[in-house]
């Protein structure tokens, strides 16, 4: 065990074992005032040993309350607002505790004196917005949210800072902070991390606000973005942005929500469960004035007929050349802004995406502690990477993070530690928006995508449905956007196609390191480790499928899947999908990454209705079945293939292309909680298949269909699996020189 391990697990045992004990925690708060903080809040993932709690025997948080004065009046809220009764059964709940100074110092903010004059709705909302339905203790939040919402269904943004004496303390929402220790004016001590039988209480200072604001009108109260939300109402993409749920499944799931799938996937006995929630969200990336300003003046234009004008005038200049076609049409003018082949409406939809991203850490998967890198990408070669559809018809966002490590590609030693970031050195783990950083060849930086509150503390970015930041460069579909820096190979995990996962919280959500107990009661509203669902036809946009079940697996680190989750299919099924769009029209090749196991199925796929090739079988790998060879290792590393010589692997790859697959992408691994990696490059279950290549018109929707093609049911019920999904364009898959390869990465 190293030292600072030592010293984290000191910390944790003195702080559980100080429980309303104020001569050790005297002795603890010496202990964290020479801790870096770092040390203080270890990952969310690593919960300490249940021997460091100490639980305050048939002590509920309803009955931690109700024992201590000082809490009288958040007590009040909680039964107006009906929850008490939940804070008296069992389960695992955070609730944060303002005690009554907080509360008055709130009422007197909204010009209130007694909280009998609040509404029953006010309650609610107050009561809700201080209860997660998991524990968390302060050691657990490090991220820049709480992984899990709030009764509201609203994250809540943690940040790490110090208090009066200098304690090391959790901030939540920026300016409401949980409180180390304190004696109270009555004389009652309390502490941070304090246990009851269900769950932990987390004093804090002061009572947590959260806008109940929609997207637009938070991006309205913004007086830094004024130039922007004057363009978003007057091109009427305002109203494109006021969802919020989905009240049809809220009705139906109301009479559903005790229902489960018990099901087999390989050897596993797991089961799922329904969606609680459907809610719809954007996500915004906004420049602030100061960035139009100065691109007129780059652009030579002027703001003599006012700025919406002059943004008029600069969304030309990138669309025009876009969309030919609609220069001479009667919607392009500035009289027709609402129009939908107006540029400046075009522009104002290309800045938002369809999903919900409470913080910038949620655009790419996030990094196991393990491993220190995001979920399955392989940093020593790539960065990692997502794409999103936006409100702009058939138009994707590129979000990519600063990490790739300067370090010379094993398998390309020519290429020398050139400079990897460019003017961003200062920005690794950040996040650009549609940037192509690969120099000395091609430079495009993209727009640095920043954090609202890291620039204005006070400024509210989250909103109920959905949040927005800020971008120091223009968010455009241009003619070098679409032809140069998304003319590449597109690999999206299936989880982040369907903007549905991420907008209800359930993409990447879970104890990765755990299998849960097949035998947890249907009853069960919350297993220990997380959730796998499956989901009703009409959940997801853009899919349809009948005779089967449709299943999401949640994260596994041991699994082989990129970035540990998985989609299922089972039964006789027919299953189809909208495809993202793809940047422009062309030849593109459609290819599935998946684990192909002895108990899964066969099928036949369809692209826009139109059967292509014949059947892919589930239960074939990759050496044995496709392609006789004795390069994969058996212990599944790169070893053997890193070995070969640059023609040898072209030659391969042609060998393989032919016979429509490809090995995994080498950036591509699962690891175990060792942080050992295991690359699916050199495994002969994880391959890719090409389903379709030819001609995609970008104008217009796309459809893959699979139909079951098993005689009887293989396997596990016609097992298929869905693991991440990529578009190729010829660009990259068009090789024909007779040592040229696409990328392995």
């Amino acid at each position: 065990m190293n030292i600072e391990s030592m010293v984290n697990k000191v910390y944790k045992r003195l702080l559980c074992r100080a429980k309303r004990q104020s001569r050790a925690l005297i002795g603890l708060s010496f202990i964290i005032g020479h801790l870096s903080f770092s040390v203080a809040l270890t990952s969310c993932s690593d919960e300490p040993d249940s021997e460091y709690f100490y639980t305050f025997t048939g002590e509920m948080v309803s009955d931690y309350m109700a024992a201590r004065p000082c809490y009288s009046q958040f007590q009040t809220i909680v039964e107006r607002a009906h929850l008490m009764d939940l804070l008296s059964t069992y389960g695992s709940y955070t609730c944060f505790l303002p005690d009554n100074d907080a509360v008055t110092e709130f009422l007197h903010k909204r010009g209130l004196q007694s909280v009998d004059q609040l509404s029953d709705a006010d309650c609610d909302t107050i009561a809700r917005t201080h209860i997660i339905d998991n524990l968390y203790t302060t050691y657990m939040m490090d991220q820049k949210t709480i992984p899990t919402t709030n009764l509201m269904g609203r994250y809540l943004a943690t940040s790490q800072g110090v208090d009066a004496d200098s304690n090391a303390v959790v901030y939540l929402e920026k300016t409401t902070h949980i409180i180390f220790e304190k004696t109270l004016p009555d004389g009652t001590f309390i502490h941070q991390n304090d246990s009851v039988e269900n769950g932990v209480v987390q004093p804090i200072d002061k009572v947590i606000e959260k806008s109940n604001s929609f997207i637009a009108d938070i991006l309205r109260d913004d007086p830094h973005i004024s130039i922007f939300y004057e363009a978003l109402q007057q091109t009427g993409v305002s109203e494109q942005i006021q969802l919020v749920s989905d009240p049809e499944y809220d009705a139906w799931h109301k009479q559903h929500r005790t229902e489960r799938y018990r099901y087999k996937s390989h050897t596993w006995e797991e089961i799922a469960w329904l969606p609680d929630t459907k809610k719809y969200a954007y996500t915004a990336f906004v420049e602030p004035d100061s960035v139009y300003l100065a691109k007129f003046d780059e652009y030579g234009i002027s703001t003599a007929q006012g700025t919406l004008r002059a943004l008029y005038d600069l969304a030309c200049h990138f669309y025009d050349p876009v969309y030919p076609e609609d220069v001479a049409s009667e919607g392009h003018d500035f009289d027709h802004l609402t129009s939908a082949n107006n540029p400046l409406h075009r522009f104002v939809q290309y800045h938002f995406i369809n999903r919900y991203a409470a913080e910038s850490d949620v655009l790419t998967p996030f990094a196991p502690k393990e491993t220190g890198e995001a979920f399955g990408f392989n940093t020593e070669l790539c960065n990692p990477v997502d794409w999103y559809q936006t409100l702009l018809p058939y138009k994707m966002l590129k979000i990519e993070q600063l990490s790739k490590k300067r370090r010379r590609d094993p398998m390309n030693q020519h290429a020398s530690q050139i400079d990897i970031y460019g003017p961003d050195a200062n920005l690794k783990g950040q996040h650009f928006v549609n940037r192509r950083y690969e120099a000395p060849d091609y430079n495009c930086r993209g727009s640095h995508v920043i954090t609202v509150s890291d620039v204005y503390p006070d400024q509210e970015a989250d909103a109920i449905n959905g949040h927005y930041f800020y971008v120091d460069d223009l968010v455009v579909f241009s003619q070098e956007v679409r032809d140069v820096v998304q003319n590449m190979r597109i690999r999206m995990d299936f989880s982040a196609i369907f903007p549905e996962i991420m907008s209800n919280n359930i993409r990447l959500q879970g104890n990765y390191a755990t299998d849960d107990d097949p035998n947890i009661p249907d009853d069960s509203q919350k297993p220990a480790n997380g959730r796998n669902y499956y989901f009703p036809e009409g959940y997801l946009d853009g899919v349809s499928f009948s005779n089967c079940q449709l299943v999401m697996r949640r994260p596994h680190c041991n699994f082989w899947s990129w970035q540990g989750d998985e989609w299922n299919i089972f039964g006789d099924y027919d299953f189809t999908f909208r495809i993202p769009p793809v940047p422009f029209s062309g030849e593109w090749q459609l290819r599935l990454g998946f684990c192909s196991i002895e108990t899964r199925g066969i099928m036949q796929l369809y692209f826009d209705d139109e059967p292509q090739g014949i059947p892919l079988d589930m239960r074939k790998f990759l050496n044995s079945d496709l392609y006789i060879s004795d390069r994969f290792e058996t212990d599944e590393t790169l070893a053997k293939y890193q070995a070969m010589s640059d023609e040898d692997r072209a030659a391969e790859q042609k060998v393989l292309r032919n016979l429509g697959a490809y090995r995994a992408g080498r950036s591509t691994y699962h690891f175990n909680t060792s942080g050992i990696k295991f690359f699916f490059t050199g495994n002969e279950r994880t391959y890719r298949k090409v389903l379709f290549q030819g001609n995609i018109d970008a104008t217009k929707d796309h459809y893959v269909r699979f139909r079951v093609a098993s005689n009887g049911k293989k396997g596990n019920n016609n097992e298929f699996m869905l693991d991440y999904f990529e578009m190729v364009p010829k660009s990259v898959y068009g090789i024909d020189g007779e040592d040229e390869m696409e990328d392995d990465l």
